[in-house]
């Protein structure tokens, strides 16, 4: 990759859905002359045995359909038809809800749908290998900038001289670290228990919030009578919950989940993952961009961590190839801070209101659940502020990259 700057083209350090989403958007944008390489040690594991479900909302499943990958895990995402938010103690005798959505953006369109995460990796690295992206089950172990690139070791010894490097290496991201990017953020003390069920009765699609003392208790639909559970509790209560043995997890999550879907099952052992706030003081390093959870963490109350990593994908991939187009050296500062002010004020915004939110409705306070389910009340009796809330967590609201209103580079 020696030449010019489309011959040098771009090296992505991961290999998940930020990284691989990047790969095609770059691939769809830059065309065939410009080589793409997404290294990751998880690609030499296919297919992907993530266990977990994400949901997408409705401007990321836009931009997989101009990708190319929406198509390969359409019959198998299970759209959010309705959302009905409660607020209640563990042990009240009933959840009155205080807050419901119907799901669609549009006519036809819904705000959301539940994709298994494997089956999205796996359309992802299919449409990427298809695509001529160049997928190396490797680690980015180091780089080295210099006057108009910057070369990046792989952890087989050799190194790959590029415009551009992405780190979409995930919250522990070692990129990220070796630019000597710091973070500032929070640890929450809570830790989110993920696990899907089966249950007797169709849940037609609805996903339900419950806000809980401990925290949010999300139930997300999925293909079958089965769901994706999101379960958030104190960092020790989960640990003791998440090792429990299935006959004591099941009493737990009968306390918390109810019997309005009839009998429910654990599939699968649950497991526990610290919940934590940061966001990286820089997006953008020499050369060097970062992405998704290499850049940013938030709480999953609002359901947009993922979500706010393909927002990323989209507005980087414009950047560059806006910049290429003009002839421009993609991976200068100048390109990179436009990207860089694009997406941070989103990012520390939805940050903040995750946390507050976290903080509303995480405690045991009567006067704030007061405060809380009056003003759920009120929204809920407003019309076009529960649209506007759908457009905001649909994704489609201020300055939105064209990947996302489903418009090619």
């Amino acid at each position: 990759m020696q030449g010019t700057m489309a011959q040098r083209g771009i090296v992505i350090g991961g290999g998940a859905f930020a990284g691989l989403a990047l790969a095609l958007a770059f691939r769809q944008g830059l065309g065939p002359a410009t080589p793409i390489i997404v290294a990751d040690p998880a690609l030499a594991t296919q297919p992907s045995a993530d266990p977990r479900a994400s949901a997408i909302v409705a401007a990321c499943r836009r931009l997989f359909e101009v990708l190319g990958v929406w198509e390969a895990v359409a019959g198998d995402a299970q759209p959010i038809l309705d959302m009905v938010v409660t607020d209640s103690k563990l042990d009240d005798a009933t959840r009155p809800a205080f807050l419901t959505f119907t799901g669609d953006v549009a006519p036809g369109e819904p705000f959301a749908h539940m994709v298994e995460n494997r089956r999205l990796i796996d359309a992802l690295v299919a449409r990427a290998a298809s695509e001529g992206v160049e997928l190396r089950p490797l680690g980015v172990t180091g780089f080295d900038t210099h006057s108009d690139g910057i070369k990046a070791r792989l952890s087989d010894g050799s190194s790959v001289d590029a415009a551009l490097l992405v780190a979409a290496d995930g919250a522990r991201s070692k990129l990220r670290e070796r630019a000597g990017i710091a973070t500032h953020g929070w640890d929450y003390n809570q830790s989110g228990i993920v696990v899907t069920v089966s249950h007797e009765r169709d849940h037609h699609g609805r996903a339900e919030e419950h806000f809980l003392p401990s925290g949010p208790f999300a139930i997300l639909p999925l293909k079958g009578n089965r769901s994706s559970l999101v379960w958030t509790e104190t960092r020790a209560a989960a640990a003791r919950i998440a090792a429990l043995p299935d006959d004591e997890f099941h009493e737990e999550l009968e306390k918390r989940f109810g019997l309005h879907l009839g009998e429910v099952k654990a599939i699968g052992k649950p497991r526990a993952f610290p919940l934590g706030y940061f966001v990286a003081r820089s997006f953008i390093g020499e050369r060097l961009a970062l992405v998704g959870d290499a850049a940013h963490v938030i709480h999953p109350i609002a359901g947009q961590g993922l979500n706010m990593g393909l927002k990323d994908v989209a507005a980087l991939a414009e950047v560059v190839v806006d910049a290429a187009r003009l002839g421009l050296d993609f991976g200068e500062a100048g390109v990179l801070e436009r990207y860089q002010r694009w997406r941070r004020f989103d990012t520390v915004a939805m940050g903040v209101a995750t946390n507050a939110l976290n903080g509303l409705f995480s405690n045991e306070s009567t006067l704030l659940r007061s405060v809380r389910d009056i003003g759920l009340g009120l929204v809920d009796r407003v019309p076009p502020l529960k649209s506007a809330f759908i457009r905001q967590a649909a994704g489609l609201t201020g300055e939105v990259p064209r990947l996302l209103r489903g418009e090619a580079l």
